[in-house]
């Protein structure tokens, strides 16, 4: 398919996601809003699951590039909390928290726990924030401590997100990362004490 009308079509699904919802989100009515045909969408995509499927390809493709982009910036001799502070701005970007982007995560998370691709979609999906997040604590932490951490730190990002994205007024991304960021200074502090003790 040509990029643009790939761009076209899920810049359609976006903003019509976001005006009436996934369930009333038609092919239809994608299709004009792209000012494309009905059979270019069921050609390429086969049908709205589809759609939505490419969407957040595309979506979880800007956070993985922002994410890049922002580590890199860094550089490797960077330390492991300023790395994980690049992690958590890059969910809060606002690639992430503009109206229909959170109106199509949602959709794509209740979407998930029914249909099998976009259930392994949002695995991988899962797994590369916690994987990421893992490797940066432990740089400070023990594995296990490691572990745990990351999967605190992602649970808090996907809360902190959830809670923004239902609480009916503008999302406010620097409080979210403010908690973040004092979630995963609590981690590492904890170590620091340790080490202390020892």
């Amino acid at each position: 398919m040509l990029p643009l009308r790939r761009k076209q079509l899920i810049q359609a699904t976006l903003e019509v996601i976001d005006r009436v919802g996934l369930a009333d989100a038609t092919i239809a009515l994608i299709a004009r809003q792209a000012g494309l045909s009905t059979g270019i969408i069921s050609h390429y995509f086969g049908d709205k699951s589809g759609l939505l499927e490419a969407t957040m390809r595309q979506i979880l493709h800007d956070l993985s590039v922002d994410t890049r982009r922002r580590r890199d910036q860094l550089g490797e001799e960077a330390s492991a909390a300023a790395h994980l502070c690049a992690i958590v701005d890059a969910n809060f970007n606002d690639s992430q928290v503009s109206g229909p982007v959170m109106k199509t995560w949602l959709a794509f998370w209740s979407s998930s726990m029914h249909q099998e691709s976009l259930r392994r979609l949002q695995h991988v999906n899962d797994q590369r924030l916690r994987s990421n997040l893992c490797c940066q604590f432990l740089r400070e932490l023990p594995l296990a401590q490691a572990r745990q951490a990351a999967r605190g730190l992602a649970a808090m990002i996907d809360g902190l997100w959830l809670r923004g994205s239902l609480a009916g007024t503008a999302f406010d991304a620097d409080a979210a990362r403010r908690l973040a960021y004092e979630y995963l200074d609590y981690q590492l502090a904890k170590n620091t004490s340790l080490k202390d003790v020892a």
